[in-house]
């Protein structure tokens, strides 16, 4: 009986460390980096930071919410936008994802790439102009 008492104790307090571990890097604070493309450079600027909790987190809402298909896609010109999650004044080493984001022919739907992973995605016309109203400050062109 007193055998059993100490592996409750053990495991009750495996877990709670293993609790407290995982939600390190979840309560840790991000922002969202994004970089524009230079049409008649064909490079990339840095273009905003995303500081605000809530649309770093919105950000990450529509992104977990997408139903991505596994395909290797070849666009016809470089992404008009780049964007990754980072850290703020943080340690953590995470794995970064780059997303790279076009702007469909239309200008009412975006269009995501994890080139890394083989994923792409067109979003509906309210979920691309919440994305781009975030990552650009600025509204769809035919919204």
């Amino acid at each position: 009986m007193k055998c059993l008492k100490y592996i409750f104790a053990i495991i009750g307090v495996v877990s709670i460390f293993l609790v407290g571990c995982s939600n390190l890097v979840e309560n840790e604070e991000q922002y969202i980096e994004v970089q524009k493309r230079i049409v008649d450079e064909n490079e990339n600027e840095n273009f905003k930071e995303i500081t605000n909790n809530e649309q770093v987190q919105k950000v990450k809402d529509i992104l977990n919410d997408i139903n991505w298909e596994i395909a290797q896609v070849n666009m016809q010109h470089p992404a008009d936008y780049k964007f990754v999650f980072q850290f703020k004044n943080s340690d953590i080493e995470a794995k970064v994802i780059l997303y790279e984001l076009w702007i469909s022919p239309n200008k009412d739907k975006v269009e995501l790439v994890i080139e890394a992973v083989n994923k792409y995605v067109q979003l509906n016309k309210e979920k691309s102009a919440q994305l781009y109203e975030i990552l650009t400050g600025g509204r769809m062109f035919n919204e």
